[in-house]
Order: C-alpha cells, then structure tokens, then sequence
C-alpha cells in the first residue's frame, strides 16, 4: 500500500512540475518523529489529538469541528477572526481545554475564534507542509486563471490525510463565514488575510515582501472562496 501511495505522489509531482514548471523538493522526505508535549489540545500533533469523522472530510480535530460549529451560530459577528478576544479569558478557556473541560460552550465568539488561530498556528508542524509554500506561491502567480486553479488543486492533493482532512474542512468553514460579509465584514481577501501568519508564515524577512505576502493571502483567498477545490483527486495523466 505505501509503495503505491510513494508512486502516486511522485506520479503528481511529476505531473506538476511537466505542466506547470512547478517543482516541489524534499516533500516525499521522511521526517523525523514528533516530540508529544502532553497537552491535550495546543501544540500536538494532529494524529495524537481526539478527532472526530466527518463523511465529507473524513478525521478533523474535535476542537476545530466544536470551535466552528460554535462560531457559524454566531457567523454574522462583526470582525470575526480579525477581533481579538480577551487575552485573560481566552488563557483560561486554553487551560481548560487542555484539561479536557467543555470550555467552548459558554466562550464569546471573539474568544473561540482566537483559539481557532492559535490551534492552527501552534501546531508542531504546519497544516501546509513548508515544503510545498514556494510551489504554491508559484502557482497562484500563474498568469492564466485554469492553470492556476489546476496548479492549486493539484498540489492541495499532495498533503497528508490528516493534514487534508483538517483543511477541508477550515476552508468549507471559513467559506461560510465570507458568505456572511455583508453582516461579519470579513471577505474571503480579509479572512485569508488574518489566517496566513497560521497557515502560510513566511520563514524569513525575505519572504516578507508585500508582493510575497499578496500571493500567501490570494492563495489562501482561493481556497477559501472555491474550497471544492482543495484536495479533490485529479487523473493522472503521464
């Protein structure tokens, strides 16, 4: 089985570099294991949290499941996600959770949406894998728009399950959230925004540019605003 999962991937990469001059090192790498901390929900590995199957994205973290499903009863709060919560509230909510406590019920939406991030981005490695942010980037700055949408969707099926599996479903989420701009003011352009420094840091102060950092925020934008998109299978075709 893993030796066809190893020839499916390289099968893609190929593709991906043939078509679009877009190549993708190191990514089939193995890397060394993960150092398990001992709490519960922040900065653990997603395969040793508690997660949940969902039939249309199949295993994602509970907290995220129970976090958004929270937020979308309050979707149309003003400046969700861009709105800080309360730094005293939200380090006890984070104790809580990390003692296995139902904290989420009684939160402000602020509160949990800030949660949301800090999951996101404490997680001990990124939900998109560094070694595939430089080929996205190339690929959003691809000039013609199916290329781009291809290039997108076809890298997007390079991820782990787990890793997959959880950004499917926060890119369905936040979809719904960017629906709802005309109440909440977060668009799809504002949502990518606030969710780069969780999902696509940049490593460095080169890769801080304002026209890097657009094209972390459009390919983030593009997920969100067609996350059909993200992680669909495409035919191999060499």
């Amino acid at each position: 089985v893993w030796r066809f999962v190893l020839i499916k991937l390289h099968l893609m990469l190929f593709q991906v570099f043939v078509l679009y001059g877009i190549s993708v090192k190191n990514f089939a790498k193995k890397k060394g294991k993960l150092v398990y901390t001992g709490a519960k929900m922040f900065g653990v590995p997603l395969e040793n949290l508690p997660r949940r199957y969902i039939p249309e994205f199949g295993l994602v973290p509970c907290f995220l499941v129970d976090g958004c499903s929270l937020l979308l009863d309050r979707v149309g709060t003003v400046g969700l996600f861009r709105k800080p919560g309360s730094l005293p509230r939200v380090k006890i909510l984070r104790e809580k959770l990390n003692r296995g406590d139902d904290a989420l019920s009684t939160a402000s939406p602020y509160d949990t949406a800030t949660l949301v991030k800090q999951f996101c981005r404490e997680l001990p490695e990124l939900l998109f894998p560094s070694e595939l942010h430089a080929a996205l980037l190339k690929a959003q700055a691809l000039p013609d728009l199916q290329d781009k949408m291809a290039a997108l969707q076809l890298l997007s099926c390079l991820l782990p399950a787990k890793n997959s599996s959880c950004l499917q479903y926060l890119f369905d989420f936040l979809h719904k959230v960017s629906q709802r701009c005309s109440d909440n003011l977060m668009t799809s352009s504002n949502l990518a925004t606030v969710f780069v420094p969780c999902l696509l840091p940049p490593p460095n102060k080169s890769e801080m540019s304002e026209e890097r950092l657009e094209l972390r925020v459009l390919v983030l934008r593009t997920f969100i605003e067609f996350p059909h998109v993200f992680g669909n299978k495409l035919i191999i075709l060499v």
